[in-house]
């Protein structure tokens, strides 16, 4: 069963997520980097160009998700070298130290407020997220094109894209298609039908919806959707 909260840390998300018997559904693009407790492990979440799919026996798990873009500084590391990946928080911060941190999770009442306490602790000691991209953030949600986004902040093509990789560890471009395609799968399952959660998203038609559908998921609108809660 998943669960999730807003943290004390501004825009990240506390979540958990327990077997069913049924296994995990994928977990799609969403533009952020999360920290995890996987059954005694602290594992650090890159962030995805497509679906994710657990590998192995279903796990217990806890989690911090970050904002789009604010990961990078807290946990010391560049985006986009960790683009498609889960890592083991030892190999950013050392054996030794993650297996402490990780021992102090496991051995929490409450996995996801010890996670939690850990990415404030981390938080303030490192640097502020960056304004600017906070903004592009906030445009590309709303359905701004990425040269609107760019135009609002006073940067220029080329900067966006370099601090885009530091921060979301993609260009904007794709940023923004992940964004366009989370705000048609919010629509959607609220029960919107396909064609007008599609235009009202920012797609040309629901053929185009389709087509981002499957080039990041790797599935259909119609089986995701059977497939949540």
């Amino acid at each position: 069963m998943y669960e999730e909260r807003p943290a004390r840390l501004d825009g990240a998300v506390v979540w958990s997520n327990s077997p069913t018997g049924q296994g995990f559904r994928p977990v799609l693009p969403d533009g952020c980097m999360d920290l995890i407790w996987a059954d005694g492990r602290l594992l650090v979440a890159g962030p995805d160009t497509r679906a994710y799919v657990p590998e192995g026996p279903a796990a217990r798990y806890a989690g911090v998700r970050f904002a789009p873009g604010d990961a990078p500084t807290v946990l010391g590391v560049e985006a986009s070298a960790l683009r498609d990946l889960r890592v083991d928080l030892g190999d950013l911060w050392g054996a030794r130290t993650a297996r402490r941190l990780a021992d102090g999770v496991t051995g929490a009442p409450d996995r996801g407020t010890a996670l939690e306490t850990l990415v404030l602790r981390r938080a303030s000691d490192a640097p502020a997220p960056d304004p600017l991209l906070r903004a592009v953030v906030a445009r590309l949600r709303a359905g701004a094109s990425v040269g609107v986004a760019a135009d609002t902040v006073g940067l220029g093509a080329r900067q966006l894209h370099r601090r885009s990789l530091v921060a979301f560890g993609y260009g904007p471009k794709t940023l923004a298609r992940i964004l366009r395609l989370r705000r048609a799968l919010d629509l959607a399952a609220a029960g919107m039908p396909y064609a007008e959660a599609a235009l009202r998203a920012g797609c040309a038609d629901q053929a185009h919806l389709a087509r981002e559908m499957r080039a990041l998921t790797g599935t259909t609108l119609t089986a995701y959707l059977a497939a949540v809660p």
